[in-house]
């Protein structure tokens, strides 16, 4: 029985004077502890189906079934990581990661500290607790914003461009410790990217989408090699140039086309 099962979705977005179909006939199934990403042409459906995932749009039609039951909004399974860090700027970093679990009524003292060791794992030491985000580099608040998110222990997450914002160097940073920390954690999770070279480092397997409407165009499973190195070795590895240039062509020929 697969973790995630994604079956037929197909939506299309309604409009007083249009309708435009944003996916179509979209099936796939992702196992526990599988990381995967959403590759594709700009406009393709992927924060679309992202969002179905999560159940935050319920899709025209189709069905998407987490540990083999529909996926809702009204439970802590499904957590969120978006370009932006969506920080607090009034509250502390300690106030601001705490947040989740205060909402979802599981903050006490054992929840409390699991995120304060969290934080300290992403090297966030206790100085920085009390600060503001403005007060914090990019980085560091996209830190905070994934142990609020991994404080609640979602068992789904969800990766909207979590990097792209960033600068080069702190993004490649970034892409190791999430990885590490999902890997150490046994976390599924599914990445929506437009960065080739991040979706191969990162991921166990890439979904292609074609152009609107979005559906499967192809599925790359990335080598064992690949998979089991960290991004940033990943992108150094002899293998890593090849399955590049043949997404790259892959992805060129949608557009194209």
């Amino acid at each position: 029985m697969s973790f995630l099962k994604v079956q037929d979705i197909h939506h299309t977005y309604f409009t007083k004077d249009t309708a435009t179909t944003a996916l179509s006939e979209v099936s796939l199934t992702v196992e526990e502890g599988e990381f995967v990403s959403f590759l594709g042409p700009s406009g393709c459906g992927k924060t679309t189906l992202l969002s179905i995932i999560a159940s935050l749009i319920k899709p025209t039609e189709g069905t998407v079934l987490l540990e083999n039951k529909p996926v809702s909004t009204s439970n802590n399974d499904i957590g969120y990581m978006l370009q932006q860090d969506y920080l607090f700027p009034w509250k502390t970093i300690e106030e601001n990661i705490l947040l989740g679990l205060k909402l979802s009524k599981q903050l006490n003292d054992k929840t409390k500290n699991y995120a304060l060791t969290l934080l300290k794992q992403m090297g966030l030491n206790e100085d920085v607790r009390k600060q503001l985000p403005k007060q914090l580099s990019g980085g560091m608040r996209q830190r905070a914003a994934l142990v609020r998110t991994l404080a609640t222990e979602p068992k789904l997450l969800m990766l909207d461009e979590p990097f792209s914002a960033l600068d080069y160097q702190t993004k490649l940073k970034l892409e190791d410790l999430v990885s590490n920390t999902l890997d150490e954690f046994g976390k599924t999770a599914i990445l929506v990217t437009h960065d080739i070279g991040e979706a191969i480092a990162m991921s166990d397997r890439v979904f292609l989408l074609s152009p609107r409407p979005g559906r499967i165009h192809k599925t790359f499973e990335m080598p064992k090699e690949l998979r089991e190195s960290s991004p940033f070795a990943a992108r150094n590895h002899e293998a890593y140039p090849s399955i590049f240039q043949t997404i790259w062509k892959e992805l060129e020929s949608l557009e194209q086309g």
